[in-house]
Formats: C-alpha cells, sequence, structure tokens
C-alpha cells in the first residue's frame, strides 16, 4: 500500500479538538501539568465534534427498529444513514454489507464464525491478537514475521501455493500495526490472495485513524475497524465487506432482530426464517449512539481532509524518531526499518530500564500517558525483543536488571488530536530520564508500576 504525504509543515493542520485537551494532572514532584494523551493506539479520545452531535441526538434517542414513534422512527433513520455513511467512508463497493459490532476483536470474531466449513486461515505472527486469535475452529497456518513488505507478499505466495486450491481460504492482515506502525502493503498481499483462490480481510484499526481507506481501491473482501480508535466512545465497531459468506452463515447472536419469522411447529419446536442482511448478525437492540458516533467520526476526519491530516501527523513522527535518535540508550522497535511508511505508532526500549518503570515515570512526573507491556501483540513484541517466550509479558513483567534486556517495550501513539507540545514534552522527558534517572522511586503493585511512596 503506498502512502503520499504533502511536505510537513505545522502550518498544513492545526490538531483537531478533542475531549480532554484542557485536563490537567497531578505529579509527585508538585503541582499539575496539562495531560498529554499520547496513547492512541489503545483509545484515542473523542473528538469534540462526535461529542456535540451525539449530545445533540441524546434527547431524540428511541429504540430502533422497534417502533412506530417519531423517536423511535428518527433513531432508525439515523442508524440505518450510519450505515451509509461509514460504507461511504471506507469506499465498500456496491452490495457490500456494513454490520455494526462492538470493536474490531468483535468484527473478527464474528467473521471467523461466518467461515465456510473446512476453510483454511492464514495469518502472519505480526497481528494484533484482535485478528490473530479468532480463527480457533479453522485449520489455520502462521506465517513468520516478514522484514521488508516485499518478503510479506513472498511468504503469503509461497503458503498459498501449498494449500489445497479447491477449498475455501482467508488472508488475514493488519493495515498498521499497533506495535511499530508500520503500513503494510495491503493490495499486493490482496492481489497475491485472490491469484490464489483465497478472500482477504483488513485489520484496519490502526489505519483507518490515519490514512484513507478504500476496499475497492486496496481490493480487499471485509475490514474490521473499532469506533474507539477513530476518535468515537461508546464500544463499537465496524466489519465491512462482501455479503456472502456472511448472509449465508449463522447468526452471530440468535435473537430479536436478527430473524425475520419465527414459527411454532406442530412437534413443538421452533423454525427460524433468519434475515439476509446486515441485521443477520445485529441481533438485540443496536448500540444507535456507538453507530451514530462513527459515523460522526468518520464525516469528521473526511471534512478535515486526510492529505492535511496525513501530513501533520508526519511531523510528529518525525518530531518523535529524531528527538528518540538522539538518545543512544533507545532502540526503536521495527520490521521494515527506518524508511518504511508508517503511522503514529512507535515501540521502543531504553537500556537499562525496565519500560514498565520508565512508562510510569513519564505519567508521574511529567504528566504524559503512554502504554507499556506487550501491546496485545505478544509474538511480535517477543520478536522484535528477541526475548523469551515463556516470560510474562505485560505490566507485571519481572523487572530487568540494570543493563539488562527489557522484557517489554514502551509505546508512544498519537493522532489528529495531538498538539506539537506534547510529544515535545515527551521527547525532553525522555532525555531527561535518561540522563538525570528518575525523581522517584517505583515499585509494581497489582500487575501496575506505581510510585513508592
Amino acid at each position: 500500500m503506498s502512502v503520499s504525504t504533502l511536505a510537513a509543515d505545522r502550518s498544513v493542520c492545526a490538531p483537531l479538538p478533542v475531549l480532554g485537551r484542557d485536563v490537567t494532572v497531578p505529579l509527585v514532584t508538585g503541582g499539575e501539568v496539562t495531560y498529554a494523551a499520547l496513547d492512541y493506539a489503545a483509545s484515542a479520545p473523542a473528538l469534540q465534534r462526535v461529542w456535540d452531535d451525539v449530545a445533540a441526538y441524546a434527547p431524540y434517542y428511541g429504540s430502533v427498529h422497534r417502533g412506530a414513534g417519531y423517536l423511535s422512527q428518527l433513531s432508525t433513520d439515523l442508524f440505518e444513514n450510519s450505515r451509509r455513511t461509514v460504507a461511504e467512508f471506507l469506499d465498500c463497493r456496491a452490495g457490500d454489507q456494513v454490520v455494526f459490532t462492538r470493536s474490531t476483536t468483535d468484527s473478527l470474531n464474528l467473521l471467523a464464525a461466518a467461515l465456510p466449513a473446512d476453510c483454511q486461515v492464514f495469518v502472519f505472527e505480526t497481528e494484533h491478537h484482535a485478528s490473530l486469535l479468532p480463527w480457533r475452529n479453522a485449520r489455520v497456518t502462521y506465517l513468520d514475521a516478514p522484514r521488508t513488505p516485499r518478503e510479506a507478499v513472498t511468504t503469503l505466495e509461497a503458503a498459498l501455493a501449498e494449500r489445497d486450491p479447491r477449498g475455501p481460504a482467508l488472508v488475514c492482515v493488519t493495515g498498521a500495526s499497533n506495535v511499530t506502525g508500520e503500513i503494510w502493503p495491503v493490495r499486493e498481499l490482496a492481489a497475491a490472495a485472490h491469484a490464489h483462490g483465497a478472500r482477504i480481510v483488513l485489520d484496519a484499526a490502526q489505519l483507518a485513524p490515519h490514512h484513507p481507506l478504500s476496499v475497492q481501491e486496496l481490493d480487499v473482501d471485509w475490514v474490521a475497524f473499532s469506533g474507539h480508535k477513530l476518535y468515537a466512545p461508546f464500544g463499537a465497531g465496524v466489519l465491512a465487506g462482501r455479503a456472502d459468506w456472511l448472509a449465508t452463515a449463522e447468526p452471530y447472536l440468535a435473537g430479536g432482530g436478527a430473524s425475520r419469522k419465527v414459527t411454532r411447529r406442530t412437534d413443538g419446536g421452533v423454525d427460524v426464517e433468519w434475515h439476509d442482511t446486515a441485521a443477520r448478525h445485529e441481533a438485540g437492540s443496536p448500540n444507535v449512539i456507538g453507530a451514530y458516533s462513527i459515523a460522526s467520526a468518520c464525516k469528521a476526519l473526511t471534512e478535515a481532509g486526510f492529505d492535511a491530516l496525513v501530513a501533520r501527523e508526519r511531523h510528529l513522527i518525525d518530531t518523535v524518531r529524531a528527538g528518540l535518535a538522539e538518545v543512544p540508550e533507545v532502540r526503536i522497535l521495527s520490521l521494515f526499518g527506518d524508511d518504511a511508511p508508517r503511522v503514529g505508532v512507535i515501540s521502543f526500549v531504553v537500556d537499562g530500564w525496565n519500560s514498565s518503570h520508565f512508562a510510569a515515570a513519564l505519567s508521574a512526573e511529567y504528566g504524559i500517558g503512554v502504554r507499556d507491556g506487550l501491546f496485545c501483540a505478544h509474538p511480535l513484541v517477543r520478536t522484535l525483543l528477541g526475548s523469551d517466550p515463556q516470560t510474562q509479558g505485560e505490566c507485571g513483567a519481572p523487572e530487568a536488571a540494570p543493563g539488562e534486556r527489557s522484557l517489554n517495550a514502551i509505546r508512544v501513539s498519537f493522532g489528529a488530536g495531538t498538539p506539537d507540545e506534547h510529544v515535545e514534552r515527551f521527547v525532553g522527558a525522555v532525555k531527561e530520564l535518561v540522563r538525570d534517572g528518575a525523581k522517584w522511586n517505583y515499585r509494581t503493585e497489582d500487575g501496575r508500576c506505581v510510585p513508592a511512596v
């Protein structure tokens, strides 16, 4: 997948207004500071625009698809219009379905439940657990981490060439890594999959918030993403793509909304006629506010213009990477190298530091929120760290002695709502911590690293 950017220039685009931009937090060293939220890859702050849209709708909330009253009709229209907005944002094909789910994880588990019998799945070890683990009822081939985009394509081609060409197959691939931020060659992988009679699903959780995404241009069969990474709160997600496997699979959940007709049989049983639309997999009262918040975020990003957003993010990425490069003790984790296109996600380790303690010091002493651990991508991070696969990997990892290799990593991530000041404060804090050490002692408590008092 190729990504074009404009020249990095601060005047290209201002940060989009997000909730929490003025929140202050206490420091263990005294006083307060404006919080620098640099954990967008886990959950991005909601856009102010999204929050305002939801607040304006909230008084008109009503049951979706289940009422004749005005508010129910309005809510139903809002819900279905949100589906159309998402389809436009993704540049879906005619006939594609947009199914609202709870998250990327939920979307990919839904697709896993809809796989045809005896389907073979191909997935790289580099995937987030959301796209690595759902395929338990399929024949899964796990592929080693490639070291170049071209190697990713050739590795997949070789694996697909060995499969039974008569059976169904699915390739699952990330659009942008939640660990390294590197953008994967999605279009080329899709071409390889289709050349060998396989389909492909794109985990776009980290790609959709940062770059324009076209299902038709990338030629993927399905795409999954989460609202909470797209500047939309409320626990909603999307699975969009081809209808045939979804329309013939057993409903993901059985219940009202998924069924078109239910009748009693003379033998006392029940016959069910299920919908063959997206409703087939949306049983129960839908999360209309979640769906609307995703649609609002899609509109906000489109109206802001991805060219400007990408250009500004490129500037932030360059600022962080250049600053970390000035610290010899810092090693940035990467599969594809420095020149690979990437989104605003950067993971690194610091020689002589336990990553959990370093992240805790950034929070407690500088008011900077980052992530530490293995980022729900354990095989990938362990491959990049070269660590023992038997060691624990999240915040409760055994502490590394001074000079020893860290057993987990630190991740800084940012996006459309990040001010320049936040990344500049982060770079300065890293340099100061490495040079002078932490001002406070830290300990592990209930799997979290906290100041020792």
